[in-house]
């Protein structure tokens, strides 16, 4: 499932598919077409996910914790949180050592969705990535986390 270009159109100049923001744009999207898919079964996103897993800590995370480890707004942050606590995968709950503050916990539901998601993420970011050898992916991972990170 590739969704770089629609079969209907002609394919981009050459010196456009040689941009940088062009092929990022089209492997994000292509990686989203195999893991959409991949995550449908446990009912959560890509970015769903990357909330679970910001929050399976073993120090309890508020929701600004969570937001500023992702680099989301707080009030993206809020709205994904509310998403995940109506399917029952996270719970809020006042902090223990300061209960003017909330933390967010993943609920046993959340913990078995996310361990399973993430096999099924990982599966699809293998299919993503099997044109490439073990070297060059590790290259991508590095040279990815230098400029984006």
């Amino acid at each position: 499932m590739s969704a770089a270009i629609p079969q209907d159109e002609d394919p981009p100049l050459p010196a456009v598919r040689a941009r940088l923001g062009y092929l990022l744009k089209h492997a994000q999207l292509r990686l989203a077409g195999l893991t959409g898919p991949a995550l449908a079964p446990y009912g959560i996103t890509g970015r769903e996910l990357a909330v679970l897993m910001s929050i399976d800590d073993l120090t309890p995370l508020s929701q600004q914790d969570v937001a500023e480890r992702l680099g989301v707004d707080r009030t993206t942050m809020v709205t994904l949180i509310d998403g995940l606590e109506d399917k029952e995968l996270v719970v809020r709950r006042p902090d223990a050592e300061d209960r003017r503050r909330n933390v967010v916990v993943l609920t046993g539901a959340g913990q078995a969705t996310m361990a399973e998601a993430v096999e099924a993420a990982e599966a699809a970011e293998q299919q993503f990535l099997s044109k490439l050898s073990a070297a060059e992916v590790a290259s991508l991972r590095a040279a990815l986390q230098a400029i984006a990170l």
